[in-house]
């Protein structure tokens, strides 16, 4: 989680035992955890309301699917799908390519780089 290790968490529980001390420790891991809950039901509350907003057909909408970066994916893979059914069966599409002559350079653009 978080690319967050073993060696790294210990590090950061001795850090906090040293800056709050053992006997505060645990009262502040209770409020963290009090306020991750607190955030959890507010964005359970918020994807619930936009699904009752947003009707019947988008009963099943998960936050992630709002994500800009789930999008886009989703889209370059329905891209690629569609253009591999395209083309004959177990070829790839070349799409007004050819092969290199020999000694010949590919194209190549100046403005591009």
């Amino acid at each position: 989680m978080f690319g967050v290790g073993l060696p790294e968490m210990a590090v950061i529980a001795i850090i906090a035992v040293l800056v709050f001390g053992p006997d505060k420790l645990p009262d502040l891991a209770k409020q963290a955890g009090g306020f991750l809950r607190q955030l959890r039901n507010m964005a359970n509350a918020a994807r619930d309301e936009i699904r009752e907003e947003l009707g019947p057909e988008y009963a099943d909408l998960e936050l992630r699917d709002l994500d800009p970066r789930t999008i886009v994916r989703k889209h370059i893979v329905e891209a690629m799908n569609d253009a591999d059914s395209e083309t004959p069966s177990g070829r790839k599409s070349t799409r007004g390519q050819r092969p290199l002559a020999t000694g010949e350079l590919p194209p190549y653009d100046v403005d591009a780089t």
